[in-house]
């Protein structure tokens, strides 16, 4: 194998891996919420779980999928947050779920010409690369905000690391 494509798997694996430790701790904070604090709001200039959910798969939709794929941008940023209803804690994670699957087959099956391409994305300018790397950080932020909600409604640890050993130093 050359040293791009192992270089190219590489970067995509560690971001499919980081997409799904960010999955994974959603599904946490969310199984530890009754359903209706899904869509309540801590403040009117705040968005709800599930507006936050809405709005990623549609980030990772437009940057991860249809830009890596050259599709159609189908995009409806403003529903995302005006949405107030209409989707189970269930519905929610099962779409983000097969939003980031699908993004992650987006990332694996890009030529690594298409990964080096520039292309404008909600008029920014990056390559495939620079939204891989969106998506991924764009997810771990909002994920930060549903953790921090969480714990705000719950007044409790959740547990992301529950048996690790996070005090171990590097080798």
């Amino acid at each position: 194998m050359d040293k791009e494509r192992e270089l190219q798997e590489e970067l995509v694996w560690n971001a499919g891996y980081r997409m799904n430790e960010s999955l994974r701790m959603i599904k946490i904070c969310l199984d530890q919420l009754p359903e209706k604090a899904v869509w309540q709001k801590p403040n009117e200039s705040a968005n709800s779980i599930g507006n936050l959910i809405l709005h990623l798969c549609g980030n990772i939709t437009q940057y991860g999928i249809a830009s890596i794929q050259n599709l159609e941008d189908n995009r409806k940023r403003d529903e995302e947050f005006s949405t107030t209803t209409g989707y189970s804690k269930e519905e929610l994670v099962q779409k983000l779920s097969d939003t980031i699957d699908e993004a992650k087959r987006a990332f694996y099956e890009a030529p690594l010409e298409e990964l080096l391409r520039k292309r404008n994305v909600q008029g920014f300018n990056f390559s495939g690369v620079g939204n891989m790397i969106h998506v991924t950080e764009h997810l771990s932020y909002h994920t930060g905000q549903i953790a921090l909600w969480t714990k705000l409604l719950n007044n409790q640890d959740l547990g992301f690391y529950e048996g690790v050993n996070l005090n171990v130093k590097n080798e």
